[in-house]
């Protein structure tokens, strides 16, 4: 009777061992989840950007507001009849701007 208990624990634990420690193991699915979880989160981040990119898509199809929007803010473009005004805080110096010099008639004679 000892002889076939030992057997049969034998058995068990034979079986058992893949189940914990095995290629389809307890650890191996945990870590499995965790990867999962992780690729769950970037997905969700990038389904958010794809949203936000589409939205501003479909304003840039649909109307001119984006688009002026867009040219006010990154080319620095400004309406007819509007007057751009810069304020700038006490720190900032003032951007140099270089104006382009005009030759005298007397000037360009002599070239």
């Amino acid at each position: 009777m000892r002889l076939l208990f030992l057997a049969l624990l034998l058995l068990t634990l034979i079986i058992q061992y893949p189940l914990w420690w095995g290629k389809g193991g307890w650890q191996r699915v945990h870590e499995l989840q965790k990867q999962l979880a992780s690729q769950n989160d970037t997905n969700d981040a990038l389904t958010a950007r794809n949203n936000a990119l589409q939205a501003e898509v479909q304003d840039l199809k649909s109307g001119t507001q984006a688009i002026e929007e867009r040219a006010r803010g990154e080319l620095g473009m400004i309406k007819e009849g509007e007057i751009f005004v810069q304020i700038l805080s006490p720190n900032e110096k003032a951007p140099s701007v270089q104006t382009p010099h005009l030759a005298s008639p007397e000037q360009q004679r002599g070239n």
